[in-house]
């Protein structure tokens, strides 16, 4: 869908999100775009970068979106912005909640008229959606941690990896926005004034700290998979030491009463009394297998002044 975003001028921003292959070919002929950069931005994998071309600008961001249907409900596209001398286009393979706030205001001071200025506020709305959305990861990982406290299923843990693998997307695509930030510092394809040389490190600054609130976020997150995997493990184990005491109980009584089956002579075979003396054989020897396998408290000894003095 191509959308005109400007109310003063609808020629100044276009947005074209989701496009089809006709709208696609709608936008090569009409405004002379290469090809290959719309294949560029069109493909999931794609890193931010810039490019100058006779005609327009090309830059290349990752935006985050979220879809909690997916099996990784966090995830990343890319975006690519086309800068030409009088209007600024926008092509994104989904909607995403940073167009959609720039398309509604909600980012002070935005302008489509001036570009770089454009440029900034998306990256900088890019950034607070970012740190927005890891705080909701974070959440969801509590939500998780509890559940499998007392799980002993890989159901969490399944989960607890999908939010492991929208950390990494997240990483790797805001490393990707701070290099294209670095790059339009040195670079004189984009001309920034001096008020908007203040909000460029202003964005840097918000995307250093997505960063390092994914990269945090990351680090504790491997660490309690790798706890909870062990958690998971030993609650298992103890289901199978339940069960396995509870068989070993249950063979000593079938024991003993298959020796008094049998066709030889045994003790107590004669008396009328026989069923009386394998009923108190079984219950004995039923309690004292549960009472040596059942789990015994650590003793704590006192401890000793073995300084002689």
């Amino acid at each position: 869908m191509i959308r005109n975003r400007d109310n003063r001028d609808p020629n100044i921003w276009i947005d074209a999100v989701a496009p089809s292959r006709e709208e696609l070919s709608l936008l090569e002929h009409d405004y002379h775009i290469n090809p290959e950069h719309l294949q560029d931005i069109m493909d999931v994998d794609e890193q931010s970068r810039i490019e100058r071309e006779d005609e327009y600008t090309l830059l290349i961001v990752r935006l985050p979106a979220i879809d909690l249907d997916s099996e990784v409900p966090y995830y990343t596209i890319p975006c690519g912005i086309v800068l030409f001398p009088d209007r600024v286009l926008t092509i994104c393979q989904t909607d995403n909640e940073v167009l959609d706030e720039l398309r509604r205001g909600k980012e002070k001071g935005f302008d489509p008229a001036h570009q770089g200025a454009f440029v900034l506020h998306l990256l900088g709305r890019a950034a607070i959606v970012y740190l927005r959305y890891l705080k909701e990861i974070n959440r969801r990982n509590a939500v998780i941690e509890s559940d499998l406290q007392v799980s002993v299923k890989n159901n969490e843990l399944t989960q607890l990896l999908s939010m492991e693998k929208s950390l990494v997307f997240f990483t790797t695509s805001l490393k990707s926005n701070e290099i294209l930030l670095e790059k339009l510092q040195t670079s004189k394809a984009l001309h920034f004034m001096e008020n908007e040389s203040e909000l460029l490190e202003d964005v840097l600054t918000d995307n250093k700290e997505a960063i390092e609130m994914a990269n945090i976020y990351s680090d504790i997150l491997s660490g309690m998979m790798d706890a909870f995997a062990s958690v998971i493990s030993n609650n298992l184990n103890i289901q199978m030491k339940r069960l396995t005491i509870f068989s070993i109980v249950l063979m000593i009584p079938t024991f003993i009463v298959s020796v008094f089956g049998m066709n030889v002579k045994i003790p107590f075979m004669e008396t009328p009394y026989a069923f009386i003396v394998i009923m108190i054989l079984c219950i004995a020897s039923g309690l004292l297998g549960a009472h040596f396998l059942k789990d015994k408290p650590a003793v704590r000894g006192r401890g000793r002044n073995l300084d002689k003095r």
